[in-house]
Parts: C-alpha cells; structure tokens; sequence
C-alpha cells in the first residue's frame, strides 16, 4: 500500500510500532495485543477492541514483517453479574472466575465458552486470525508464578505507583480493581477462596520467605496457600495484571476503550507499572470510541439486548463490517445500522466500490477498500453479480422468500446481463432476506392485495384514469427496471404534454408524488411500500392489470 496519504490511520499506526519494535532492539518481536473478558455476549463494542489491533497487524504483514495479534481471553476474571435475559439462578456464581461458572444453556464446558464460541466463529468469517491465550490457563499452570511472587514482594513500590493517581474518590470505572488496601497492607492479588471459589476474600498476610498468603473469605473460610506452589487461586488486580502481561508478552500495541485511555486510568497506571515494576516498556497505544447501534430496539437476538457480530453478519456481508471498522479513525465513533439505514450502509460501499472500479478513488480509499475485502493472506467471499441491497431487500419482502419467484424478478430486474442462479447474488440476497425477516417491522412489511380495491377504483378523477390506463398501456414496451422507472416517473410528463426524459418542474413531482401514493393505495392498501418499478415487476403485467384496471 505504498503511497497511501496522509490520513490513513492504520499505516501510521503500523509505522510507530515497526518505530517501537526497532527502538527495543533488532530482535524484538512485533506483537499487537486484544483482550476480551467472556462474561456476556461479546458485542460489536467489543469488536473494536479486535479489529483496531487487527488492521495494524495486518497492515505490517502486508508490509513482509512478522506480527503476531494474540487475544488475551480474560477468562480468569470474576462473574460481575448476571446478563440480562440469562437465568437470574447464576447470582450464586458471582465472584467465581468465568470458566468456573457453568454454561448457562448447559452445551458447553463453562460460561466463559459459551461466549466465546460464537465470537471466535464469527472472527473467522471476517477474516481475523488471532493467537488465543486463556488467562485461566496461564494463571493456574502457574505461567505466571514469578511474575505474581515478584509483584508481591514489589507491592509497596506499586502501591506509591498507585498512590500518584489515587483521588478521594475516582470516578473511572476500573479503579475498584486497583487492590486490598491503598495503605500499608497493600496486595496487588485477589485470591479465590478455595471453600467457595470466589474471590470474596481479604488477604491478611504474605510472607515473602515462605510465600504464604493468608486471606479471609466472606464465607468464613479462613485459608492460606504458598504463592510458589500454585496450590492455590487468585490473580493480580487489573491495574498490575495489564502492565505484567505487556512485559510477558512484548505486547508492542495494543488499543483500549476511552475508559482505559483517560489521565489517571489503566494505561497511564500501567505505563508507569511496567517501567518501574516489571522492567519492561510500555506499547505503542490507541485509544477507541464507542460503536454506537441505529435500530438496535427491533433487535432480540443477544442476550442483554446488545448486539454482536453474529447478529450484524446476519445482515451485513463481512467486507461491509470491515469496512465499518476500518474507514473510522479510533477516535471517532461508530454507528452499525439494523433499521433502514442498512439500505444507506450498503449504497455507500457500493459507490466506493464503483469508484474504486472506475480509477477514481483516491489512496486512502483504495487501502481502506482492500483491507475491507480481507486480510494479507485471505479474501473474503463476494456476491458474484452485485445488486443494491434495497432492490434485493425489496424483492425479498415482496416474494417472502419464495425462490421461484425470486429468480423471476431479478431475472428482469437484470435483463442486460440477466442473473441465472440465485447462487451468484449471494451472499447479499441471504443477508436482505435475514434483514426484511428479522428487522423490518410487521407493519412496515409489504401485502399485496388479493383482489381489485373496487371502491377507490370507483372514485378516480378523470386525470388518475388517464395515468392508470398510461402506466397498463406501457407495460409491455417499458418492462425492465430501467423502463417502469422512466414510465412511472414520466406518466405525469405525458399527461403535461411533455417528453418522458423532461426534467422535472415542481409542479411535476407533485403530480409524481400523487400517482405514487395512488399506486401504493391501490396495489398494497398504504401510500408508501417498496420502490414501484420494483414492485411492478415482482407483481407481473397480468396481476398489476387485475389490481388497476377500471370495470
């Protein structure tokens, strides 16, 4: 992607952490870094945390580095609360670690799993090749034990770290992970009770010879374990857990949520922890904003009511998700659409890939294109012959799914290069129907009536007559998409005496604005449905002739 402009944020990304990697030596690995705790459906917010570190690695592969992109899984972490729309019966299981809690459907070997296999699938059809680590498995096979035995004989150093950014009281959402105590009783690790598995617990005592911890539990339980056995539970507070890792792993970048971002919150913390405490350096970093959801109240398929990737890849084919995540600078917002702005999402791809077709897209938008449509070693699937996502919906809600009659539509829908299997208007047709059927209200779907609606018929001015019987006398010479879009807009110029291609006067799109509303009237009972020349031709010449014609 050379010569990309200046603006491109997923180059300049690349560029620091290649800076980064040489700064820390010739051999230093390039390593970007997500994590993801699995304690609820894994959302499209959550996404970002992904996609950020994903289009950096990937834009360093493209460049012939090596960059590995591992996903921490935060599994080890505690159950918070319950999910809303989960069994409230799991409230006993708050406090335990994530892969300690039992499926909540029972399929699957822990509550942590159950969230993390649709996630992982739908990262495969986007195309994003992660290296998983399991933060349960790291801490209990005892991966960690020299990093925990040193953070606790290093607490004090940590605390007056910590001690810099403490306020009377914070404010930012992950300071109640900082530790025990903020005075002399410091403990930068939470222990899991080995009564009751959670991590209800206050340590008491450490000794640095034996390594014993000792710790109270709210259950009563008053236990002890020695750190350097691993016979024991528990794991470092977030603050501490992040900085160790970045050292563990020569993480080289890594993106985190505004709540992580802020002076004083985790990556301030952290960067002060991993040079002082772990004598490691701290990643090249970018912060991200929220992914905001238009329609999200019609959607019903995640738990909790947020939605994920296996939700918007139901509708949106994986090169347009991408596309979301990779056309925004971090710091800007994101907004996915479920509602009817599905129809714009789609147009604007469309027209990006018109452009790019055309030569006329400029560098940025050509690398925003391309790591949209995969990755350095895989491209995604693509519908063969693309139509518009409106068009499709369109017929998908007039036919309601029906595949005979499907092909029939876009068969003339399509009559320079008439489309001969359904097969290569997918993906997209699969993801229009899911939409129509999943998104689109009950009350916004199309009914075609079943017989004339005699009355209104009966009350035609003489000008609708005369438009009606103009619109059945051009059906034959005008049948294709092309032809009813140039009839229907241009019956109102034929009655004003004009040409069919006459541009359109004020006057004019009344008229056509009046014609449309009888049509819709007459042929599905409202004044508003589907683009007419579209529903004229799922419709077909003879059942439009039953529904307008005058006795």
């Amino acid at each position: 992607m050379a010569g990309v402009k200046q603006g491109d944020w997923v180059a300049a990304a690349a560029d620091q952490v290649i800076a980064e990697g040489k700064r820390r030596g010739p051999d230093s690995p390039l390593v970007c870094a997500s994590g993801i705790s699995p304690s609820g459906p894994i959302h499209l917010g959550n996404l970002r945390e992904i996609m950020v570190p994903h289009f950096v690695a990937d834009e360093i592969r493209r460049r012939g580095l090596e960059c590995k992109h591992i996903l921490s899984w935060d599994d080890y972490d505690r159950l918070r609360k319950v999910p809303a729309g989960l069994p409230a019966s799991f409230a006993e299981h708050i406090g335990r670690p994530l892969t300690a809690v039992p499926d909540p459907c029972g399929e699957h070997e822990s509550w942590a799993e159950h969230f993390k296999i649709p996630f992982r699938a739908a990262l495969a059809d986007l195309g994003v090749e992660v290296t998983e680590i399991s933060q349960t498995q790291m801490y209990t096979s005892g991966a960690y034990r020299e990093q925990i035995l040193h953070t606790m004989r290093n607490r004090e150093k940590i605390n007056t770290v910590l001690g810099r950014y403490r306020t009377k009281k914070t404010e930012a959402p992950d300071e109640e992970d900082e530790g025990e105590s903020a005075g002399s009783d410091y403990y930068p690790y939470k222990p899991y009770c080995t009564a009751c598995g959670r991590d209800t617990t206050t340590v008491s005592s450490f000794d640095e010879d034996s390594t014993e911890i000792r710790y109270t539990c709210e259950c009563g339980q008053d236990g002890s374990f020695a750190l350097s056995e691993g016979n024991g539970g528990g794991k470092l507070v977030w603050k501490v857990d992040w900085p160790m890792r970045w050292a563990y792993e020569g993480v080289t970048f890594e993106a985190g949520g505004v709540d992580h971002s802020s002076p004083g919150s985790s990556f301030t913390v952290g960067s002060q922890l991993v040079r002082e405490i772990f004598d490691g350096q701290p990643p090249s970093y970018l912060g991200y904003s929220f992914v905001g959801i238009s329609g999200a109240a019609k959607m019903s398929g995640s738990a909790g009511g947020a939605p994920t990737p296996t939700n918007a890849l139901q509708i949106l084919e994986a090169p347009l998700l991408r596309w979301l995540y990779a056309r925004r600078k971090p710091n800007q917002a994101i907004t996915v659409a479920f509602d009817q702005e599905v129809n714009r999402l789609y147009d604007e791809w469309d027209a990006l890939s018109r452009k790019v077709s055309a030569g006329q897209a400029e560098a940025t938008e050509l690398a925003v294109r391309e790591r949209s449509i995969g990755s350095a070693t895989r491209t995604l699937p693509s519908t063969e012959q693309v139509l518009p996502f409106r068009t499709l919906a369109s017929v998908a809600d007039i036919t309601t799914g029906d595949e005979e009659q499907t092909l029939r539509i876009l068969r003339d829908i399509t009559v320079d290069a008439p489309l001969t299997t359904l097969d290569h208007a997918r993906p997209r047709l699969d993801r229009a129907q899911a939409w129509v059927t999943g998104y689109v209200p009950t009350e916004e779907r199309t009914q075609v009536r079943t017989e004339p609606d005699h009355a209104r018929l009966e009350q035609l001015s003489p000008t609708e007559r005369e438009a009606l019987k103009l619109l059945l006398d051009g059906l034959g010479e005008h049948w294709s998409l092309p032809g009813l879009t140039s009839l229907v807009y241009g019956i109102p110029k034929l009655q004003a005496g004009l040409e069919l291609d006459a541009p359109a006067t004020p006057e004019l799109k009344a008229a056509q604005r009046a014609l449309f509303s009888l049509l819709y009237t007459l042929l599905v009972g409202r004044d508003t449905g589907p683009r007419l020349p579209t529903l004229l031709l799922a419709l077909g010449a003879e059942r439009i002739r039953t529904l307008l014609s005058v006795a």
